[in-house]
């Protein structure tokens, strides 16, 4: 399982969104330049929601190596929905009032999705390799080649 660099792609990947959990979005600033308000990630339950199913669909892509399509299958899912809340993140960011600053936290999503796409190409990679040994297995069997 570990062996495989698509497995570490989604390793990176899950601990990435984990993450997100426990980090803080962005901050206001008061006068003076003091921290006022921070926001976290889970304090907004839409984005709470798209993290948990995310999180949700990053274990089992994770823990399916042994079913290639199912696990890519879920990797391409998270990482659409990971997009889908980097989007809402840059909007967020583009209508934040003045005084709301981001952390670097924000840009962790794009950074998951980016690994998951990644770990789908090589999972697909990997099925096709086994396509085509066992089309090249059947053919000797049955004495085409």
């Amino acid at each position: 399982m570990w062996q495989r660099i698509q497995t570490l792609y989604l390793a990176i990947a899950t601990a990435l969104v984990v993450t997100l959990f426990f980090c803080v979005k962005s901050f206001m600033l008061g006068p003076g330049g003091a921290h006022i308000d921070e926001v976290k990630y889970i304090s907004f339950i839409p984005y709470t929601i798209l993290l948990v199913i995310a999180t949700i669909l990053q274990v089992i892509a994770l823990f399916t190596f042994n079913v290639r399509v199912l696990q890519m299958r879920t990797a391409v899912l998270s990482a659409l929905i990971l997009i889908g809340l980097q989007g809402w993140l840059v909007f967020d960011y583009l209508t934040a009032a003045d005084g709301v600053l981001f952390r670097w936290t924000t840009i962790l999503p794009l950074l998951a999705a980016i690994l998951d796409f990644m770990a789908a190409r090589r999972i697909l990679r990997d099925q096709l390799l086994v396509e085509s040994i066992s089309r090249l297995r059947s053919r000797k069997k049955n004495g085409k080649l």
